[in-house]
């Protein structure tokens, strides 16, 4: 039977001038492991506007010069987004799965606004990841339309120009730290009750050194949110699958999260995963070196 190597992608949205230090210091951690990572940006962001010279776009355009992906993440995130789609509710996702269900006109017109506003910003980008990773048939018949190259959903990684019969999935759903399949890891997650979970999940007892106890405790760290996002890191890598581990940005600010999303990625590179992106989803066998630029620019 032919061996079918594991494909590894890392990716973070939410970004913002607040959290900007904390995905500098993630970059400078995937950096030291040869791991691109792949920025999920929106053109409209919450507060609705970015600009050219802001340090969060300067430091994403350094980002993007050293190997990493930029990736459009839908159009309007607004508080008061525009468009039908702000009150139809789908999935029970509401405003929040904007591409969700947009018929091909309306996404086509959203696609050309976003594009306009990230080749303005100096980040072009041929890739897309639809909020909630929910995209509709219109907003995939659009992307192909406006020449974007791969969309990247709940169900895998499309390649929309690959072949003439529609492109080609790399099947593998999201491993979310957040939530979702893989667990997640808010607020009140446990999972640090017996110290940070390392390798494959397994927490250190604090106040014994019984094996029995210890064998006890690493059974019940599998059960934790970053047990479950571990393992399944790993199962998906020894299977020769593609582990695609997402986070946002306020994930780093937890303790928990940051260490189980760190835990799962040398999880999926021990079980022999080779890194990519969304950009350039298929590996090359002998990655490149990183060179650092996870340092955010200086401010002013």
């Amino acid at each position: 039977m032919e061996h079918v190597t594991a494909t590894l992608i890392v990716s973070l949205s939410g970004l913002s001038a607040p959290t900007l230090s904390d995905a500098a210091d993630l970059a400078t951690e995937l950096d030291s492991r040869l791991v691109p990572a792949s920025w999920l940006l929106p053109p409209r962001p919450r507060d609705g506007r970015h600009l050219p010279d802001a340090p969060v776009i300067r430091w994403l355009r350094g980002r993007v010069r050293v190997g990493d992906a930029l990736v459009l993440h839908g159009f309007d995130h607004t508080v008061d987004p525009i468009g039908r789609w702000a009150t139809s509710p789908v999935a029970g996702m509401g405003r929040r799965a904007e591409f969700a269900s947009l018929p091909c006109h309306e996404a086509t017109l959203r696609l050309i606004a976003a594009t306009r506003t990230m080749d303005e910003l100096g980040l072009p980008s041929e890739v897309f990841a639809p909020p909630r990773w929910l995209a509709s048939a219109g907003t995939l018949v659009a992307l192909r339309r406006r020449g974007f190259r791969v969309c990247a959903d709940s169900v895998g990684v499309r390649l929309l120009d690959a072949g003439a019969d529609g492109g080609r999935l790399l099947r593998g759903r999201v491993l979310d730290v957040s939530g979702g399949r893989g667990g997640g890891l808010g607020p009140r997650s446990r999972v640090l009750r017996g110290g940070r979970a390392r390798g494959l999940g397994a927490a250190r007892a604090v106040g014994t050194d019984h094996a029995a106890d210890l064998e006890a405790d690493k059974a019940k760290a599998h059960r934790t949110p970053a047990g479950s996002l571990v393992g399944a890191a790993t199962r998906v890598a020894r299977r020769g699958g593609l582990v695609r581990i997402a986070a946002t940005a306020s994930d780093l600010r937890r303790p928990a999260s940051r260490a189980a999303l760190m835990d799962a990625v040398d999880a999926a590179l021990a079980a022999g995963a080779l890194p990519a992106t969304y950009r350039s989803p298929e590996p090359s066998p002998t990655p490149a070196p990183i060179t650092g630029a996870g340092a955010p620019p200086p401010r002013g």
